[in-house]
């Protein structure tokens, strides 16, 4: 059932073509907003290209009576991430929400790890996250110098690789780590122009995940509620790209199945202070004896 919580408001996806990029289209789409679906058409990898997926998303919104244009632009360049925000706003006059969710995969263990798949990783997600964020963020701000105070929304995708780490994902943990830290600053920085920014930190069966996962990730047989769909993640997605979240910042979200987690980050835990320099040797039995206070970590994803 659709309620119109977006009517109005005008939406960039970023890796919108297929997964959950395709599944946020379609829902801001269904509540009322008019989407810009920005993809690539890229393999797995990040190799190859075509208009074609992003095309299809358009059409299908379209096909139900909704607006959409397709981007076919490079998002982890300038001028890609300039014509992103320069057609939400020419086509539809506005712009109000961005959705960063583009990526890919280069997995190997860190001594396998080559440079290049390295860069890569880093420039799809963190620089792809960051550019389409400046440029929104500075449309935002002169529409709020301007006297017109946005109420817009900027919705990051982390992963539970970036929170917990992830064996075999060095160089993508590490990007989806550096998303909640560029969420938290822009939430800060953006807060006086109108602007709220929060992560999401998905599960769910797509491209990515459907190797890595593949014993949990099967679609269910008919009728049962299909768990890890894209679909699922979604609804929170739009609820903070809407204006009924009006507080909610700087804020990570869990999103999997029918559930919902708040992550709680980094906190200041058990603590010693001695007042003065610490020898190595009462550094080390004081460490020990913190520890044995504090909360363990919750393990890597794929260690033993």
């Amino acid at each position: 059932m659709t309620t119109g919580i977006c009517t109005g408001r005008v939406a960039v996806v970023t890796g919108a073509g297929r997964g959950l990029g395709r599944a946020h289209a379609l829902a801001f789409a269904a509540e009322g907003a008019k989407v810009v679906v920005n993809d690539l058409g890229v393999g797995l990898d990040g190799t190859g290209g075509t208009a074609q997926p992003a095309q299809q998303v358009v059409d299908e919104i379209r096909a139900l009576g909704g607006e959409a244009v397709a981007h076919g632009g490079d998002i982890t360049t300038a001028e890609g991430a300039v014509s992103l925000i320069a057609t939400a706003v020419d086509t539809f006059g506005r712009l109000d929400t961005l959705v960063n969710n583009a990526g890919f995969l280069r997995d190997r263990m860190l001594v396998n790890l080559d440079e290049d798949d390295w860069d890569a990783v880093m420039r799809v997600h963190l620089k792809g996250h960051f550019l389409p964020l400046k440029h929104a963020a500075a449309h935002w701000r002169a529409e709020a110098k301007a006297g017109r105070t946005p109420e817009a929304r900027v919705i990051n995708t982390s992963s539970g690789a970036g929170l917990l780490g992830s064996v075999g994902q060095g160089n993508y943990a590490a990007a989806k780590a550096g998303i909640v830290g560029l969420t938290l600053v822009a939430s800060a920085e953006m807060a006086r122009y109108g602007v709220q920014v929060n992560a999401i930190a998905p599960a769910a069966r797509t491209r990515m995940t459907e190797q890595t996962f593949a014993d949990t990730m099967a679609a269910p047989e008919d009728g049962a509620f299909d768990a890890m769909a894209p679909e699922n993640v979604s609804p929170l997605v739009v609820w903070l790209g809407s204006g009924a979240c009006a507080g909610v910042t700087g804020r990570v979200f869990e999103a999997e199945a029918g559930r919902i987690t708040v992550m709680e980050g980094w906190r200041p835990g058990p603590t010693a202070d001695r007042g003065a320099r610490w020898t190595p040797a009462q550094a080390g039995e004081t460490a020990l004896k913190l520890l044995a206070e504090a909360v363990p970590p919750q393990p890597v994803y794929g260690a033993r």
